[in-house]
């Protein structure tokens, strides 16, 4: 298990199990206790951390199609290339990028005036849910959202998409079906952990952006998924293929 690869299984995991913290306070509160109240500070820290959690979840995906890309591509070097110095600086600088991302986000929030019917769409904080209350103009949240959402979500899911562009090309220059199976074996697991991150988050996204008229039990459907559905498959794909 010490292997670079199971090193950044370790930070998904680690990231998932933090993720699903940061929204267990309110959700439990909810759900048990039908106290369906949160003051507006712990709104805000909560929303810093779910967001948070989400820039590093997709960091370690990232990371996670280096580590394969490596593997298939340079096979004899892979624990040479992919050091524990090296390791330990791409989780590094995985959450530097997320906190310096995430950080203004609480301060674009506490700026804005609030006096309609502070009703959030989902069992947690959101950005874009919050926001949405407020009765001044968001303009400059909306815009610093869908930077983030560009250059962090959407420039991660290229790369990715860019890395498994490149271990295709390296597989069919395998001679051997065999190999080549062997070779996509073992990018099954972090495809199927991709899609589990990215499919809901498009989906919640997208009931924001277009689902106004959407009954609330979709749009708290869609964001229950989206954080509930990575932290509970990704252990029994992980857990199986291991």
């Amino acid at each position: 298990l010490h292997q670079p690869m199971y090193y950044f299984l370790s930070i998904l995991a680690v990231t998932d199990v933090s993720l699903s913290m940061s929204t267990l306070p309110s959700m439990l509160s909810i759900f048990w206790f039908n106290a369906s109240e949160i003051s507006f500070n712990a709104c805000i820290t909560q929303m810093f951390f779910i967001h948070g959690f989400g820039v590093v979840e997709s960091g370690v995906l990232v990371s996670m199609a280096f580590d394969r890309f490596v593997a298939i591509r340079e096979p004899l070097h892979y624990v040479s290339i992919l050091t524990h110095g090296i390791i330990g600086k791409i989780g590094i600088a995985i959450l530097t990028r997320a906190v310096c991302v995430v950080f203004p986000v609480p301060f674009l929030i506490k700026r804005l005036p609030f006096c309609h019917s502070n009703v959030l769409s989902h069992s947690y904080c959101l950005h874009q849910d919050a926001m949405r209350l407020a009765c001044a103009s968001t303009h400059i949240n909306r815009l610093y959202g869908l930077i983030i959402v560009i250059f962090t979500l959407g420039l991660d899911a290229l790369i990715i998409l860019f890395s498994y562009v490149l271990i295709l090309k390296t597989v069919l220059g395998i001679a051997s079906r065999a190999e080549r199976f062997k070779a996509l074996n073992t990018c099954l697991s972090h495809i199927c952990a991709v899609l589990l991150f990215y499919v809901p988050l498009i989906g919640i996204t997208m009931t924001h952006r277009f689902g106004k008229h959407l009954s609330p039990v979709v749009h708290m459907l869609m964001a229950n998924m989206y954080l509930l559905l990575p932290p509970v498959l990704n252990p029994v794909i992980y857990g199986m293929k291991t």
